[in-house]
C-alpha cells in the first residue's frame, strides 16, 4: 500500500466566502480530501486573521460562517481532520522554537512586509509606520501551521509560494541544528492549480472583495445570488441577435457549474440569438441547483452553532494527537528536557569537519564576471550567469553566504544562477545551510 500524502490548506477568518473562493478552493480542497491516498488538515487561520483585523465581532463571526461553509459544502470532518488553529497550543509554541532559528534578513524580504515598507516610502512615511510584529513575523506563523503536521503539499496561490519555501528553508535549518541526524520535517511542496484563479467577478476582473465584483455563495440567500448574476457585465446585444460567449464573465462563471455538453448547448443558444437576460437566469438555475441545498444545510448549521463547536474540538483533539508527539520530540531536541541528574563533564569531542561546499569568483575571457559553489567532491553545485561587474557577482556570492536557501530562491527565480549538471535545488539549499552555520558558529 502506498504511503498516503498529506495536504494541508488554511482559511483565514476575516469575512465571508464569495462564490470565487468555492470554485477556486472549497470545491477542490474537499473533492481532493475524498480521495484514498490524500490525508487532509483543514484549519481556520484564526491568529492570522488578527494580523489583518482588530474587530472582535468580526473575526467572531467569520470563523463561524467559514466553518459553517465548508461543513455544508461537503467536507467529511469524520475523514479529514478539520480545527481551528487557535485550538491547537503546540503551534504558537513550535511558532517560538522556530523564530529562534529564523534570519531576520529572511522576514525583510517577505513579500507583505516589503509591500508595506514600499507603501509607506510611497506615501513619505517612516518604512515601519504600522508594521506590527505579527505582519513581520507572518511567514513564521504559517511555517510552524505546515511543518506542526509535516504535510507534503500546501495548496496556496502565487503570492504564497514565498512562504513555502521559507517554511522549507526554516526546516532545513532547525533539521540541520538540532536533528543529530534526524530529520524532524517534512519539506513542503506548494500546489499551485492556475485554473482554480480564473472565476471572473461581475466586470470581468478576478472575483475579489477588493473589486466589489463578487457573487455570494450562501449570504443573502437565493436573492442576492440572483440579484448579483443580473449585475453581471455583458454587450449591448439585444434578443434575437446573435452574441459570442468565449470570454465573456457569465459563460466563464456558467463553466464552473456545467458539464462539457451543458457547455456546448449553452454556447450554441447565445451565438443563436438567446437573450443576456434569460442567459442570466439559466446562469442563476445553474448554479443555484448546485448550491442551494448546501445553503439550506448552511443555514441549518448557523442555527445551531454549538454542533459547528462540536465538529471543531472534535477536529482539535484529533489534531493534537499528532502534534503533542512531534512537539515533545522538538523540546527534547533543543535541549528544554525534564531535569536529571547531569552527567559528568567529559572533555569536548573534537568535532568532525564538515565538508563545505565553496564558492569561486572569476572573470572570463569576455570580460565578464562570474562565479560558482562547488562541493567538496569537485561537483558544480551552482553557476552564474555573467556579470558586467565584479561587486555585483560579489554581492550575490555575499547573499548567499549570509542568507542562505532564502537568496538561493531568489537568485534561481531571477536567473542570476542556475543549478549544477544532475543537480538538486535541495542539495544546493543544504550546502548552503551548512555555510550559514559554519560563519555563525
Amino acid at each position: 500500500m502506498s504511503a498516503r500524502t498529506r495536504v494541508l490548506t488554511g482559511i483565514t477568518t476575516t469575512g465571508t466566502l464569495h462564490l470565487g473562493n468555492y470554485v477556486g478552493a472549497v470545491r477542490p480542497c474537499i473533492e481532493a480530501s475524498r480521495r484514498a491516498e490524500v490525508d487532509s488538515f483543514f484549519f481556520m487561520a484564526d491568529y492570522h486573521a488578527l494580523i489583518k483585523c482588530d474587530d472582535p465581532a468580526r473575526i467572531e463571526a467569520s470563523r463561524l460562517q467559514i466553518a459553517a461553509t465548508w461543513i455544508a459544502a461537503g467536507l467529511d470532518t469524520d475523514r479529514a481532520t478539520f480545527y481551528r488553529q487557535s485550538d491547537i497550543p503546540e503551534i504558537p509554541e513550535l511558532n517560538w522554537l522556530l523564530t529562534c532559528v529564523t534570519a531576520k534578513g529572511q522576514m525583510n524580504r517577505a513579500h507583505a512586509y516589503k509591500a508595506s515598507v514600499d507603501a509607506n516610502v510611497a506615501a513619505g512615511e517612516d518604512a515601519d509606520a504600522g508594521v506590527t510584529m505579527g505582519l513581520y513575523c507572518y511567514p513564521i506563523l504559517m511555517a510552524a501551521d505546515i511543518l506542526m503536521f509535516n504535510a507534503h503539499r500546501v495548496p496556496v496561490g502565487k503570492d504564497q509560494v514565498q512562504h513555502i519555501e521559507m517554511a522549507r528553508d526554516v526546516a532545513q535549518r532547525f533539521n540541520h541544528l538540532f536533528g543529530a541526524g534526524q530529520e524532524f520535517f517534512v519539506l513542503p511542496e506548494a500546489q499551485i492549480d492556475a485554473e482554480m484563479e480564473l472565476l471572473p467577478g461581475l466586470d470581468g476582473r478576478k472575483m475579489s472583495k477588493s473589486y466589489d465584483n463578487v457573487i455570494p455563495l450562501f449570504e443573502g440567500g437565493e436573492k442576492a445570488l440572483r440579484e448579483a448574476i443580473a449585475r453581471i457585465v455583458t454587450d449591448s446585444k439585444l434578443p434575437g441577435e446573435p452574441k459570442e460567449p468565449e470570454g465573456t464573465a457569465l459563460i466563464q462563471i456558467f463553466d464552473a457549474f456545467a458539464t462539457a455538453e451543458a457547455r456546448a448547448a449553452f454556447r450554441a443558444e447565445l451565438r443563436a440569438g438567446l437573450g443576456w437576460g434569460e442567459a442570466k437566469a439559466r446562469l442563476f438555475d445553474q448554479i443555484n441547483g448546485q448550491i442551494g441545498p448546501m445553503r439550506a444545510r448552511y443555514d441549518a448549521l448557523m442555527a445551531e452553532p454549538e454542533k459547528i463547536e462540536a465538529i471543531l474540538q472534535a477536529g482539535a483533539d484529533k489534531a493534537r494527537a499528532v502534534a503533542r508527539p512531534l512537539l515533545d520530540t522538538l523540546r527534547h531536541a533543543v535541549g528544554l528536557r525534564r531535569f536529571q541528574p547531569l552527567q559528568a563533564a567529559a572533555a569536548p569531542a573534537a568535532k568532525a569537519k564538515v565538508a563545505l561546499a565553496v564558492f569561486k569568483q572569476y572573470r572570463e575571457a569576455d570580460g565578464q564576471f562570474y562565479f560558482k559553489l562547488s562541493a567538496h567532491d569537485g561537483r558544480v553545485l551552482l553557476q552564474s550567469g555573467a556579470f558586467a561587474g565584479g561587486r555585483e557577482a560579489g554581492e550575490w556570492v555575499k547573499r548567499l553566504k549570509t542568507e542562505g536557501a532564502a537568496a538561493l530562491d531568489s537568485a534561481l527565480t531571477t536567473a542570476r544562477v542556475g543549478l549544477g549538471e544532475g543537480v538538486a535545488a535541495d542539495e544546493v539549499r543544504a550546502a548552503l545551510t551548512a555555510l550559514v552555520d559554519a560563519a555563525a558558529a
